[in-house]
């Protein structure tokens, strides 16, 4: 890809830089920068931190997302899914895992807790009106369209 866009990131952790792990993948694997293991009891949420402050460019945010794997096999996810990451936060990056199994989940240093994915967003302004155009579906949902 020759048009990669430049991120700064400042990496005060143990760890290498997030990467992605095959050519076309979407995220970056994000790790857990602790000095001690963390454990997730049952139904327990915890920040985790990762040792990452980034700067991303105006119009972009970074969504933080579960590792399917983990939450397949673990049941561990992201209690704010995606989470996002504003371009102006220059906080560090810290994430907030659930341990959804009914087991304990020991989290180590190093691993791979969630993916980011980094997205283009536009901001609106509002055109307050009366009335909406008609569409199909109207004010269908919940389920609406799945009713044939």
């Amino acid at each position: 890809m020759d048009n990669l866009m430049e991120v700064k990131i400042v990496n005060r952790s143990k760890h290498s830089l997030p990467g992605y792990s095959t050519a076309l993948s979407a995220g970056m694997d994000l790790r857990a920068n602790l000095e001690n293991p963390i454990t997730l009891k049952p139904m327990e949420r915890r920040l985790v931190p990762t040792g990452l402050y980034i700067e991303l460019p105006e119009g972009f945010e970074a969504q933080i997302r579960p590792r399917s794997g983990l939450a397949l096999k673990k049941g561990i996810s992201v209690v704010n899914s995606p989470g996002t990451i504003d371009a102006d936060y220059r906080g560090e990056i810290g994430i907030i895992l659930i341990n959804f199994s009914n087991v304990d989940f020991i989290v180590n240093d190093g691993e791979r807790i969630c993916q980011m994915v980094i997205n283009k967003v536009e901001q609106i302004s509002w055109s307050q009106v009366n009335s909406l155009e008609d569409s199909k579906r109207g004010a269908g949902g919940f389920g609406h369209t799945g009713n044939q």
